[in-house]
């Protein structure tokens, strides 16, 4: 059993009292909020779920019950409370790829690594043979000869297919020195100095992919040129026959 203090129906009590306020805050500001200004709102919001939470662990412990509610975690970002003119710009980009096709990200590599022995270890023959035979040598090799937005708008010539994708941009009053962050890039990211952020998710596209009966019987009645019946153009790349192409050369003289 842990010695750490166990709450007392006092703390219960306590924390309901806490949430009750909490509540009629949030009342108050959503009440007073005029136009898109919703700065209040979130803040009184963010109050009254750790509110909420709180008093449903005191509760558990105490009394072994819970309550009805769910506070929902946020995917949105606080209101930005930096610099009006920010003297600097840090953007942290994440981008997800599934491995749809080892065999292409192999014979790229392995293709980089025949051009340009330095990218896979120098004349080492061992090292080169490996781009070859191994994904996590071949994503080294893949990544230290192209940049991210190369291998993003060509991903599918490297045998990936793109999940999610965020890019945020956060203001700085300076640049921070060089080699500062380096160590830990990611570890000191204020959501707050974030003035705008980018996703991409297929979630987002759900209601998009659901076709009625008379859409399905359209795509089957499209011609040879891949033209419907009402005029609209269909998306020819997943009839493209991918298992012997010759994959392209790449160009290793940047």
């Amino acid at each position: 059993m842990s010695d750490a203090a166990q709450p007392t129906a006092a703390e219960v009590r306590a924390a309901a009292s806490v949430l009750k306020a909490a509540i009629d805050r949030h009342l108050e500001a959503v009440e007073r909020r005029s136009g898109e200004e919703g700065s209040a709102v979130y803040a009184a919001f963010e109050e009254l779920a750790a509110a909420a939470e709180a008093y449903d662990e005191v509760l558990y412990e105490v009394h072994d019950e819970v309550t009805p509610f769910e506070i929902p975690s946020s995917d949105t970002l606080p209101a930005y409370t930096g610099p009006d003119e920010p003297g600097a710009l840090s953007v942290l980009i994440r981008r997800d790829y599934t491995v749809a096709e080892p065999h292409r990200l192999l014979a790229q590599a392995q293709r980089i690594a025949d051009l340009d022995p330095d990218a896979a270890g120098g004349d080492d023959a061992e090292d080169r043979e490996a781009v070859g035979s191994s994904l996590t040598t071949a994503v080294g090799v893949l990544f230290g000869e192209f940049e991210p937005d190369e291998i993003a708008s060509r991903h599918r010539e490297f045998g990936l297919s793109e999940g999610d994708s965020a890019v945020w941009v956060a203001a700085a009053e300076e640049p921070a020195e060089p080699g500062e962050w380096l160590s830990a890039p990611f570890d000191q990211v204020d959501p707050e100095l974030v003035i705008c952020r980018f996703d991409v998710s297929a979630s987002f596209e759900e209601d998009e992919l659901e076709f009625d009966a008379e859409d399905d019987a359209d795509i089957d009645d499209e011609d040879a040129d891949g033209e419907r019946p009402d005029g609209r153009v269909v998306d020819a790349l997943d009839d493209l026959d991918d298992g012997d192409d010759e994959l392209e050369r790449v160009d290793t003289s940047r």
